[in-house]
């Protein structure tokens, strides 16, 4: 479907030309959403800056997503599974502090002494390589929203149905330029997916440097 996140970017920005979406600032998700983040925010002639959620596992399985927390520690949390596992308050707590570190420590290590972008009154546009379960969107979301952000739109190149109708509840304006009948993982409608490095990810949010 996308030759590379740089091919889906491009398709992306064009999409959101198309739709006439227009915004102040373009925040990607690091790592894989800063290829994409890039090509749209030089698209848009708008700044590039970068926001951060970290899932939050199930017990004795890490993997399903229980819920999420981004860096300034705004949450969201899946209540019905939670109480399916009979997951406890500690174990959450817990959890929430240690991703939220992780998130913080992420963005540290790729704005380095840079200050974030200012959000208070900013139409804002939130951008990823693709969105699957919608977790760490939904925390990251949120956190811009926190920040005062006067409108949050949501642009990804792929995202399967069920999460998109999920997610467009949370944004003032959602694009996504596929949305497939069968959605596996992002990674699939790539042809080349490779994982994005810290340096190669530090190059395409300060491309001067």
């Amino acid at each position: 479907m996308f030759k590379d996140r740089t091919d889906a970017g491009s398709r992306l920005a064009d999409a959101l030309v198309d739709s006439g979406v227009t915004a102040d600032v373009v925040l990607a998700v690091p790592r894989g959403g800063l290829p994409v983040g890039r090509v749209v925010a030089d698209r848009l002639g708008v700044p590039l800056d970068i926001v951060a959620a970290r899932k939050i596992g199930a017990p004795g399985n890490p993997e399903l997503a229980i819920g999420a927390v981004a860096s300034d520690g705004t949450r969201w949390t899946n209540d019905s599974l939670i109480e399916e596992l009979g997951v406890e308050e500690s174990y959450l707590a817990e959890q929430t502090e240690r991703e939220r570190e992780a998130a913080r420590s992420k963005l540290q290590r790729y704005r380095g002494d840079r200050p974030q972008l200012e959000l208070d009154g900013k139409r804002v546009l939130i951008v990823d390589d693709g969105v699957a379960t919608g977790a760490t969107t939904t925390a990251c979301i949120r956190q811009v929203h926190a920040a005062g952000a006067e409108q949050v739109i949501l642009a990804v190149p792929v995202a399967p149905h069920r999460t998109i109708e999920r997610l467009r509840s949370e944004v003032d304006e959602l694009v996504c330029v596929e949305v497939p009948s069968y959605f596996g993982a992002v990674g699939q409608f790539y042809e080349s997916f490779e994982q994005v490095s810290d340096e190669r990810a530090r190059a395409y949010l300060h491309p001067s440097e």
